[in-house]
């Protein structure tokens, strides 16, 4: 009995002297230091990291890397004429734009505007929306098109969060397409 105290005796003092050991309270190599040792920034912002502001707005024409031109055409009768005037597809009509624009178009566009752009989609024929347009009826270019894919148009909402900025481009490419086989 007195042999099992002492062992518990001496596993108490080495628990305690390991626990006070300098090992525990500096670790040599630290596993993620962002968490030990934050950045400090003031809440005004005007102490950003290398004393940049963090809350400033990009310099007026510049295109963050990797970036592409902010749409700011407003959702206008204005903004839809001035898109049609003068926005233009950045990306050439290359096979591997037509097929990924098809590809897209057919996940979001054919339900309501049919496969062929006749506007007899899914959604047309089970009577769910009325008055689909089909695309030999309309006066629409490149910018017209994007422009109704940023913005929507009458019951149809805009899709430029489902889109990225290539893959609008792309159903642009495909719809005039669809248009020019539709006016053959």
């Amino acid at each position: 009995m007195m042999k099992s105290i002492k062992i518990v005796a001496l596993l108490f003092i080495f628990v305690a002297m390991a626990s006070c050991s300098d090992k525990q309270r500096n670790p040599r190599v630290q596993y993620m230091p962002d968490m030990y040792v934050s950045v400090p920034y003031k809440t005004d912002g005007s102490n950003g990291l290398n004393g940049t502001p963090v809350n400033s707005r990009p310099v007026a024409g510049t295109i963050p890397r990797g970036g592409h031109p902010a749409y700011d055409i407003p959702n206008t009768i204005e903004g839809y004429d001035k898109a049609k005037a003068e926005v233009k597809n950045p990306l050439e009509a290359s096979e591997e734009n037509l097929a990924n624009g098809k590809k897209t178009y057919e996940i979001y566009c054919a339900t309501c505007h049919g496969k062929k752009g006749d506007g007899n989609g899914y959604l047309a024929q089970a009577e769910k929306f009325n008055g689909i347009p089909n695309y030999k009826d309309r006066d629409i270019n490149a910018g017209s098109i994007y422009h109704v894919i940023m913005h929507g148009k009458n019951l149809m909402g805009s899709h430029s969060g489902q889109l990225t900025y290539k893959e609008r481009w792309q159903v642009v490419h495909y719809v005039e397409k669809l248009r020019a086989d539709l006016l053959k």
